[in-house]
């Protein structure tokens, strides 16, 4: 009796064992798990067509980890919210963006990470967010998507009812300006023609007027010399002729002076007499011109005798 109990508490603490073990096991195995890997999150405000639960995240072209969850955004639905399961090691900065990408022209669409500068911090590091959120940038897929829309929505601009009816009245007046050119043939040869004979003509001309601008550089060039001998000669004249005058006064400056001081002081009273003289000689040829007789002989002029 004792030996089978002996069995049973033998059995029952090596399945203890067992269990627990496993469940040690268990915990390493995700203990581990969870610091191999960091949880991250993307917000798309772009329509991520083509991407799905368990689609590659590559970081500049080398996968680094994988998308766990895709799901709309509670307070906007035109968000898309992926989270990301990356390398731990993976250097996630403050500046590392996301966007989507496809490997080849028929291959499933990716996220792709780039960016991330050296001095930039870790994300882990300065988010406050449990699964830190890493910044988008527009794909080249939805760039080429809004040069497509504006392109559409220009040409729907341009081929507006308005600018076909321009467009059409347009053409009807070119081929009537080109039915008339076509009617004026002989006319538009005839002017071609003469164009032509006025193009040679003023060839011709243009020519003529080079070759004597050329003669002319040559005479000024050929006449230059002489020319500025004379002008120094003219030159040197002018210099002597300011340096007599400037001894001409350095010789009569006292002259000057004297007259500028005593001469014009005196020139006011003479002008005045001058002046008063010019009167009395204007007030003597009136009375000789109205009465010269009584003004020279001091009395009137004897009375003709008139018979009666």
């Amino acid at each position: 009796m004792e030996t089978k109990a002996n069995y049973v508490l033998i059995g029952a603490f090596t399945l203890l064992i067992g269990v627990a073990l496993l469940a040690f096991g268990l915990w390493a195995a995700k203990y581990s798990s969870d610091r191999t890997w960091q949880e991250y999150r993307v917000v798309f405000t772009e329509a991520v067509t083509g991407l799905s639960v368990g689609s590659p995240v590559q970081y500049n072209g080398i996968a680094v980890g994988s998308i766990t969850e895709l799901t709309l955004a509670p307070d906007d639905p035109r968000k898309v919210v992926a989270k990301l399961r990356l390398n731990s090691t993976t250097p996630v900065k403050t500046d590392t963006r996301a966007k989507l990408a496809i490997t080849s022209l028929t291959g499933p669409s990716i996220i792709q990470l780039s960016g991330g500068t050296p001095q930039a911090a870790a994300l882990t590091a300065v988010s406050k967010e449990t699964v830190p959120t890493i910044a988008t940038s527009p794909s080249a897929l939805q760039n080429i998507t809004d040069v497509a829309n504006r392109v559409v929505e220009r040409m729907d601009e341009l081929l507006s009812d308005e600018n076909v009816r321009k467009i059409t009245s347009t053409l009807a007046h070119l081929e009537t300006i080109s039915g008339g050119l076509a009617d004026r043939d002989e006319g538009t040869q005839a002017l071609l023609v003469e164009a032509r004979d006025a193009a040679r003509n003023l060839n011709v001309t243009l020519g003529s007027a080079n070759g004597a601008i050329k003669n002319l550089d040559e005479n000024v060039l050929r006449e230059l010399p002489a020319t500025m001998d004379k002008l120094d000669t003219s030159l040197a004249k002018l210099d002597s002729a300011a340096g007599n005058a400037d001894a001409i006064l350095g010789e009569n400056r006292a002259a000057i002076n004297s007259f500028a001081n005593d001469g014009l002081a005196q020139l006011g009273p003479t002008l005045t007499e001058l002046r008063g003289l010019i009167r009395d000689l204007r007030r003597v040829s009136d009375r000789l011109e109205n009465n010269p007789a009584r003004y020279l002989l001091g009395r009137d002029a004897p009375k003709e005798f008139e018979p009666k």
